[in-house]
């Protein structure tokens, strides 16, 4: 790609911005060296830093290349099912389990799993954690983010990957979560906009949107059938369920955002604001992956290649730097986001409850950081292994992959609030034994073939709450376990708190309803 000298200031000074006010956002020493200040930001963020931190934290590469991908594939804009569906699942998870955990002061899921079940149980899902954010999400990130790079700039992959992982290091390891979340301020404003940009600048190029809808209506539909390999809708309506649950409401990197909020209003706020957000990701990366399969499809080597390519042929010299910026940024803000919580996972569950239970406050902020150093580097030496095509693609190797922690971990959750006396062995048969269903059903039936892996999931939910079940039933607790009180936050939901809930609930079924 021709990159002229303004698409190269634009980017520099985009990312000088960026380093600049998160660093000095983060500037006190409370905000560094302590570690309420470093893991959750002081318990003091507002509603609209939750909400474009979770949408930047959530929208990286892996949806720029991978869900466009899928878009450009056979999926289409089914594959938008995973943001909308998400859409209405966070919002629900903003009025049932939000106001729980922050009614319980935690820092981290699995602590949430001590005070239910057993220090066992919190300790299980903080090693599970862990590996899976470090082995898979980090993983992947990079390799997204580095094949972006490769493809549009020519940069060699393997140095794409190590540029990008030792930007994020670098202030994430400084700051904790309040510089995180100020850089995403910017670079999650720059990835919606750049990808609504891209949008309308290949309807143009397609001959607009009729044009395009008439040419790829097989590609314009929600709800694919059951014999579907890639995304059937049985799918869809059993096991996306059990992933939104996870990720919404369960999942480190974006609960911990909401587990910062000063009060329960931002936290709900925050979350339904990123839920509206989610609205736009048709928009703004799957129906650019189906315009690039329509105007380029015959010069991909893969389906991964869509959206740089479309990125590489389409934006006019002087908006690439912007566009380099929001895609760099995607990826750097992901990252950050998975580098820190996973810091804070290690550092509570794993080193202060385990290791060293007396560790000093600026003790747990050195060993953040250096797990933060740690998981960068096995990222970037896992991360040039997904160029192999038996991967079938990086969001296939995201979401497929994390199953093994899915169906055990949503149990024990679910049993957890809704069953007062399930004994704490039951939280730990979930946590063990969800892994280990989940993949006798990935290699007894493959891996995209005879038994779609989201009905795997499903299944393995199912077999785990039965355990459970009936653990509780021959096992009660004598007593129910009681959890920590926080006294310093107002948990009732306002009003209009209420209706801006709901209006993202209309929106999301609107949208099925017009793309069935």
């Amino acid at each position: 790609m021709n990159i002229t000298l303004l698409d190269v200031s634009l980017f520099i000074i985009f990312f000088a911005i960026v380093i600049s006010v998160s660093l000095i956002k983060s500037r006190q020493k409370t905000d560094r060296d302590d570690s309420k200040g470093y893991f959750l930001a002081g318990r003091g963020l507002s509603w609209p830093l939750i909400g474009i931190s979770i949408v930047a934290a959530n929208i990286s590469t892996e949806q720029f290349v991978g869900m466009a991908g899928q878009g450009a594939g056979d999926v289409g804009l089914a594959v938008a099912s995973w943001q909308l569906i998400g859409s209405a699942g966070i919002v629900i998870i903003a009025f049932t389990l939000l106001p729980r955990f922050l009614k319980a002061g935690i820092y981290t899921m699995p602590e949430f799993l001590e005070y239910r079940y057993n220090a066992l149980a919190r300790s299980v899902m903080a090693i599970l954690t862990v590996i899976i954010y470090a082995a898979v999400l980090i993983t992947a990130v990079l390799y997204s983010g580095g094949l972006t790079l490769h493809t549009i700039f020519g940069l060699p992959l393997t140095g794409s990957i190590w540029l990008i992982g030792i930007i994020a290091t670098l202030y994430t390891a400084w700051g904790g979560l309040k510089a995180v979340v100020w850089a995403d301020l910017f670079q999650g404003s720059a990835l919606i906009i750049g990808g609504l940009v891209t949008c309308i600048i290949g309807l143009i190029a397609v001959g607009g949107w009729d044009n395009f809808a008439s040419t790829n209506a097989d590609k314009l539909h929600m709800i694919r059938p059951s014999d579907d390999p890639y995304l059937p809708w049985t799918g869809v309506a059993s096991g996306m369920w059990i992933v939104i649950i996870y990720y919404c409401g369960l999942n480190q990197f974006i609960v911990q955002r909401n587990l910062a909020a000063k009060t329960l209003r931002d936290g709900q706020l925050g979350v339904i604001f990123a839920g509206a957000l989610w609205l736009i990701v048709p928009f703004a990366i799957v129906i650019p992956g189906i315009i690039a399969s329509q105007l380029y499809g015959d010069s991909l080597s893969t389906s991964d290649q869509a959206y740089p390519t479309l990125i590489r042929e389409l934006i006019p010299q002087g908006l690439r730097g912007l566009m380099f910026a929001a895609i760099a940024g995607a990826v750097i803000s992901s990252l950050g986001s998975m580098l820190n919580s996973t810091s804070t996972i290690f550092t509570m569950d794993i080193y202060k409850r385990l290791l060293v239970k007396k560790a000093s406050e600026s003790s747990m902020v050195k060993i953040g950081r250096l797990v933060t150093l740690c998981s960068v580097i096995i990222g970037c030496l896992l991360a040039p292994q997904l160029a192999n095509p038996n991967f079938g693609g990086v969001f296939q190797f995201i979401q497929q992959f994390q199953g093994y922690i899915w169906p055990g971990v949503v149990a024990a959750f679910v049993i957890a609030l809704t069953s007062a006396r399930a004994p704490a062995i039951a939280g730990v048969v979930a946590l063990i034994s969800g892994p280990i269903i989940y993949g006798i059903f990935q290699y007894t039936f493959g891996l995209w073939h005879e038994l779609h892996f989201l009905i795997q999931v499903f299944l393995s939910f199912c077999i785990v709450v039965a355990i459970m079940l009936f653990l509780r039933i021959f096992s009660p607790l004598a007593e129910p376990r009681r959890l920590p009180i926080r006294e310093d936050i107002d948990l009732k939901s306002p009003i209009q708190v209420k209706l801006m809930g709901a209006a993202v609930l209309i929106c999301v079924g609107l949208f099925f309803i017009i793309f069935r």
